[in-house]
């Protein structure tokens, strides 16, 4: 418990333009990794643009970890087809964080995270303070797939007798 710094919920907004490896559809799912842990949302049926708007919530002990997003196609009789991959980096979030904002106006941006070659950002991520925390909006471009993004957003949870932020 020492060694943790705290929880992180993503929420798992939804997919826009994946990418079809069924007949004339898919039947995605998100997988998310950070070190050892491993989350996945429900399967979305025949649907390329899925709503999951799912919560899914990581322990996060070491910061620097990157935090890996894998979409699959849902296949009854074989493997699961790979519908692409993303990754992004919690840092600039938790750099947010660590300002110990208070009292903002609800939709003040923080920060911007700008798309680069060594992010997976379709566009330029704010973090925003809204309903008195900071959360983070991110579209994700994924990769090795001929299309498809993924939009999350990042919410952090204190946990008290953790080492926090």
């Amino acid at each position: 418990m020492e060694s943790l710094l705290g929880l992180l919920r993503i929420h798992v907004h939804r997919g826009v333009n994946l990418a079809v490896r069924d007949v004339r559809s898919s039947d995605p799912y998100v997988v998310i990794k950070m070190g050892k842990q491993k989350l996945k949302t429900r399967v979305v049926k025949k649907n390329i643009n899925p709503e999951w708007n799912e919560d899914l919530t990581l322990s996060v002990a070491d910061p620097s970890l990157p935090i890996k997003i894998f979409v699959f196609d849902k296949d009854t009789f074989s493997l699961d087809d790979k519908m692409g991959d993303a990754e992004f980096e919690i840092g600039s979030f938790l750099e947010a964080l660590k300002m110990r904002l208070e009292g903002l106006p609800n939709g003040t941006i923080i920060s911007r995270v700008q798309p680069n070659r060594q992010n997976c950002l379709a566009e330029e991520s704010c973090i925003i303070w809204t309903d008195g925390k900071a959360v983070q909006n991110i579209v994700l471009r994924l990769r090795n797939v001929e299309s498809g993004e993924v939009e999350l957003q990042l919410q952090w949870i204190d946990i008290p007798g953790s080492r926090g932020l």
